[in-house]
């Protein structure tokens, strides 16, 4: 898991509403930024989910900063994340 500094827009619950997810590149150079928005469920660790806009990419992010990469489909690979950032 990767440590976010949670700032920016917040639900009710203190949990950011967005985040922009940013991945190590599959060539390995330069990076991938995802923005990713609030879902109505909650991960494995029981916190709110976010997701991608095609629903492919699917992220737990804890208020604490945690990021934790769902598998949407059979044999996917999550990227590794290098930082994720609140967006206001």
């Amino acid at each position: 898991m990767n440590t976010v500094q949670p700032e920016g827009a917040r639900s009710p619950d203190g949990d950011s509403e967005a985040y922009e997810v940013v991945f190590a590149a599959a060539d390995g150079v330069g990076e991938d930024v995802v923005r990713m928005t609030r879902t109505s469920a909650a991960g494995p660790g029981g916190h709110p989910v976010y997701e991608d806009a095609t629903g492919i990419v699917r992220a737990e992010i804890s208020s604490g900063g945690e990021v934790r990469v769902l598998a949407t489909g059979g044999g996917q690979e999550p990227a590794r994340v290098l930082r994720a950032r609140a967006v206001t």
